[in-house]
This record gives structure tokens, sequence and C-alpha cells, in this order.
């Protein structure tokens, strides 16, 4: 219960880690963590080998935080703890096995190896220098120790080195390329005739007897979920900071102080980018040997380049400042003189060489034209401490007290009211899944308790209580007739519709035209490509998924479209192109050996999976 939470919570007890096992590293100096302690419980063991059950919670820990970091709104109630605990010793389980294979393959990494590696990673630098201090920050940020984090290195390496072997194995015959390459450049010849809706209107009744019917047989989905109406506090940032004043000598001292900021550096960039595979390497360097002979950026870019929107421009980006591109790329960039090109820099959308093309600095703006904005920001900067303040007061205000009109009077805050909210939510702050939980839980919603104070928003925080709470309940009939009526008439009009249509193919394939049948006009539409803007994409879908008509015959189809159907003849398939040597060809064959790798490598892992002996207490 909450409130039994809440009474055993008010005592503090602190839990103090001893025995902190210390190694010398050639370095790192002190480690100051080093897992692993013998005797600990397991919580597997795969073939032979136990999977400690300190590991299997530091890792519990870290994907906790890694889904949390990935909600919009992060609220640890919304973890589903089970299912985190499941998928991580599935996750550590397929671990085991594939470092037991790569042990077992001689694959190994020696203490120099692991540092080596360590010391070259982008993250741990400064100023492209391997930093100790950034390093064990960056470690323990991670809920690990310096020899956790070695050991994970050497593991996942060795590991990583048999998974890119058995991708990069992968093979495609080329005529299975150029086949594909040649349906995918495939362009189609085909007429389309509209049937609207109104064409079928007057066939289309629906009865009195088919409402009910139809509304006895879904009664579900005409139920009115449970309800309450709740009263709630807001607290923002943003309603104190409108309280707060700033006089203008506080506003020209600020503005003074933000003037490097005000004026900020821009750069104009080229990139050629390709694709991080195993012969990029080699191609990256062959770029840079035409490079340094003297050919053009912009036309290497124009020949090489994955980036195909900048790759028409000769690579180029325009103008960014810090903060846009991805991290190691806005390390180059910044690093780069004036017309200066980068080696290579690999990010997480391939291998870039970049140029910086210019160098801008925009003027200060007059404080004029920046005054609200600054008065704002000044605003917010002086009520954080306030709010954080205020934050604390209403948490135990709201905490102790029965209603909600004390503590807004006593912190001259507002009790507002919501109508209606249901368990999928309502209208803000009632969209905040952790909030409506709170609001239906027992300690709320029977027991009569404040819900805690949830933060809802960035620097804005609620905390409600429930007024009325209504049951689930069905609708009555009357009140949802015409929707149930449009509903139907919808469905017997996309019913009548098909079966216009097929009528009508049916006697076209006889030998008869729309004009016998007075069924309109075809629309023609000759060497379509499958991304074509022409036809509606419904029409394109089912034009693309036609068989191959024989040689002078027709081949027919249909598509429900917005406004009706369309009936869909196709005449002819004309084949694409697939050019031996071409990029778009090399891309095709290098992204279709990726696959099949990777497929190589699933059917590898659970080979090895299901050959290990597992087992858990």
């Amino acid at each position: 219960m909450l409130q039994d939470m809440r009474e055993n919570a008010q005592g503090t007890i602190a839990k103090i880690i001893i025995g902190l096992l210390i190694v010398s590293l050639s370095i790192w100096g002190m480690d100051a963590i080093v897992g692993g302690f013998s005797g600990e419980p397991e919580v597997a063991t795969v073939n032979d080998e136990d999977i400690t059950e300190r590991e299997f919670l530091r890792v519990v820990q870290m994907e906790s935080q890694r889904r949390l970091s990935e909600m919009e709104r992060p609220d640890p109630a919304m973890l589903n703890e089970d299912q985190i605990r499941k998928d991580v010793l599935d996750t550590l389980i397929q671990e085991q096995v594939l470092i037991q294979d790569a042990r077992a393959q001689g694959f190994v990494l020696d203490d120099e190896d692991v540092d080596a590696l360590i010391t070259q990673m982008p993250q741990f630098q400064v100023d492209g220098e391997f930093n100790r201090d950034r390093f064990v920050s960056s470690v323990r940020n991670l809920g690990m120790g310096v020899g956790e984090f070695r050991e994970a290195m050497r593991k996942q390496y060795v590991v990583n080195q048999i998974r890119s072997g058995v991708i990069q194995s992968g093979l495609v015959a080329n005529q299975n390329v150029a086949q594909l390459s040649r349906i995918q450049n495939q362009t189609r010849d085909f007429r389309v005739v509209q049937i609207p809706a109104t064409a079928v209107s007057g066939e289309v009744e629906v009865t009195d007897a088919e409402i009910e019917t139809f509304y006895d047989e879904n009664s579900d989905a005409f139920r009115q979920p449970d309800q309450v109406d709740a009263a709630y506090i807001t607290l923002s940032l943003g309603a104190l900071a409108d309280k707060v004043d700033i006089s203008q000598g506080d506003l020209e001292a600020y503005y003074e102080q933000r003037a490097d900021d005000l004026a900020r550096e821009e750069r104009r960039a080229s990139h050629i980018l390709i694709e991080d595979g195993a012969d990029a390497e080699q191609k990256m360097a062959s770029i840079q040997k035409r490079l340094n002979a003297g050919e053009s950026f912009g036309d290497l870019a124009k020949e090489f380049s994955v980036d195909t929107v900048s790759a028409k421009e000769g690579g180029d980006l325009g103008y960014a400042g810090r903060g846009v591109y991805d991290e190691a790329f806005e390390k180059a960039l910044f690093a780069l003189e004036e017309g200066k090109v980068s080696d290579p820099v690999k990010t997480g959308f391939g291998v870039h060489l970049i140029r910086l093309d210019d160098v801008r600095r925009s003027e200060v703006p007059p404080l004029a034209e920046l005054e609200q904005q600054l008065r704002n920001e000044l605003a917010r900067e002086r009520a954080q401490e306030e709010y954080a303040e205020v934050r604390s007061e209403l948490a135990d205000s709201a905490y102790a007290a029965d209603d909600l009109a004390g503590p807004a009077e006593e912190l001259g805050l507002e009790v507002r009211e919501a109508v209606g909210v249901t368990k999928e939510g309502g209208q803000a702050p009632f969209d905040h899944p952790g909030l409506v939980r709170q609001l239906f839980s027992d300690d709320v919603l029977e027991d009569g308790y404040n819900t805690e104070l949830i933060d809802v928003g960035d620097n804005v925080s609620v905390v409600a209580r429930v007024g009325e709470y209504r049951e689930a309940q069905k609708l009555a009939l009357e009140d949802v007739r015409d929707d149930i009526r449009r509903n139907l008439e919808a469905r017997k009009t996309r019913e009548q519709l098909a079966n216009r249509a097929e009528a009508i193919i049916a006697d076209l394939e006889k030998g008869e035209t729309l004009a016998d049948l007075n069924a309109g006009d075809w629309q023609q539409f000759n060497d379509q490509a499958r991304n074509a803007q022409g036809a509606d994409q419904r029409v394109m879908q089912t034009a693309f998924s036609l068989t191959r008509p024989a040689e002078g015959e027709t081949s027919y189809g249909t598509a429900m479209t917005q406004s009706g159907v369309a009936v869909i003849a196709l005449d002819a398939v004309n084949e694409g192109e697939a050019e031996e040597g071409s990029a778009e060809l090399k891309q095709l064959r290098t992204f279709l050996a990726s696959l099949e790798g990777q497929r190589e490598y699933a059917a590898y892992q659970q080979y090895l999976r299901s050959t290990a002996e597992v087992s858990r207490p």
C-alpha cells in the first residue's frame, strides 16, 4: 500500500559498501572497483560456468536506466521489472554462450590489448589525448568499476570479432543481385478508372434492426470506461518566473554576459560519406589518394557519397553551429582550418571525409531585439531555486493533507478541476501515465489520499486527488445510434463498390469497353516507377502487385481509395536495368550480402544456444 510505504520511508537507512578490492594497472593507477567475487550466488549456469547474481542485478539496473532514458517522460513506475529481468537473463545467457565459443576458437585479448583499445576510444579523450579522469567518471556513470569495464571490453571484443567475420562472409549470387535490381527499377504501363462512392449510394440502406444487431454483437465497443473527476494543483517554473521582476540594469548585465553565446559561430562543411563495411578503409584510402592528386572534392562526393542529398551539391551541408552534428563529426569539423579536409571520421552513419568551407560569426543582435527572450531566461534562472523550494514544500504539505485546498492556500497556488479522466488518460496534465496510474490506485481512489507529487514535464509538477468516481457502464443505444449507422453505411458502401468493380472487370475481360458499361474514362499512366507520385499510392501498390500480362493481354485489379474504388488495368511490365559496375548495383550487393551475413550469424547464435547446457536455480 502507498500509505504503508510512506510511513516506513520516514527513517533513512545508510548502506555502506566495504571491502573494495584494489589492484594496480599499468595505465590507470589504482583501480577502484574490480568485479568478480568468489562464492557468489548464481542466477544461471551455462556449460558449468556461473552467471552471478551480482552481475545480473547490475545489468538489470543498467537496462532499467536505459529504458528510462528512452521515455519521453521518464517514470520508473512505467517499467515492467519482471520483463526486464527476463530479458537481461536471456541476454546474459546468450552472451556467455558466445564468449565460451570465442574462447574455444582461441580468440583472446591480453591486458595490454584491452588497455590499447580503451585509450583509443574517443569518448575517453580530451583534446585528442586519453584522459584517465574522464574514463573513470564515464565508467562509474555506467554503474561499473574499471575492472568490470575492462573485462566487459575483453569479452565483447572477441565476440564481435567472430560476429564481424560471419557477417562479412555473407555472399549473394551476382544474378540474384541483378535480378532484384531489375525488379526494383521495373516500370509499368497501366490505366485507372475511378468509381466514386456516390455511384452506389442509392444501393446502401441501413435498417434499425441492423443497428440494434450491431449494438448487441459489439457491446464492448460501447462501454464507457471508469472515469474520475479530479482536483489538482500544478506547480511550474514558468508560472513562478512570470512573477519575477527583472530590472533594466540586471537585464543589461545579463545581455553582456551572454554576448559570446548570442554571437554564435557557424561553419559550412562538405562531406563524403561511405558505408562502414569491410572495404571502407580501402575505399576511403582510394578517395583520399584521388583528392591528393588534385581531383575535385565535389566530384568525388557525387561519385562516392551515400548521402545522396548532399552529394548532388558536391557534398555541401550548409552552415551549422555546435550541437547539430554527431559528436565525432562536430569535433573533427570544429578542429579544422578553413579549406582543409579531415582524416576519416567514423559515426553511426558511416565514415566521413569532412572539408571546412567557410566560417562565419553572427553579430550580437541589439538588446532591443532580444529583450523579451533574455528577460524570460533570466527570470526562469532566478525562479529555479524558488521552484525547488516550493516543490519540496508542496510534496510534504500534500502528503500530510486530507485535501488540496490547504496546501494550495498555504503556497498561493490554485486548485483546478478535471472532468472525465479515464485509465487511458485525459487532457493535460492527465496525459501523463504515471499521474493517471496513481489517480486510479487503491490508496488514492478508494482510501482518499492525495497522489504523490508527480513531475509531468520539464519543471512542471502536479499533485491530484479524486473528486467523484464513476464505474464503467454501457452507453445507451440512442447515444450511439448515429455512429453505428455511419459505420454500417461506410461498410456497405465499400462492399457495393467492391462488387461494382469486380463486375466491371468481369465485363472488361469479356471484351466490353468502359463506354459500353457507362463507367467513365481511363486515365493513362505510362512507364511508372514504384516510387512515382502520379497516382494514389494504393493504386500504385495494386498496379505493382498484379501478375505480368501476356503479350496483348491485360491484368486487372482493384484498390479502395479515399473517394471510392479504382479499377486498374495493367497493360505492360517494362524491365528495369541492372548496369554491371554501377554504384547502385554495388550498394545493393553490399546490402544483400550484409543481410545474408546477419541471417547466418543469427542461425549460428541459435545453434550455440540450443546446444548449450543451461540450468537456472
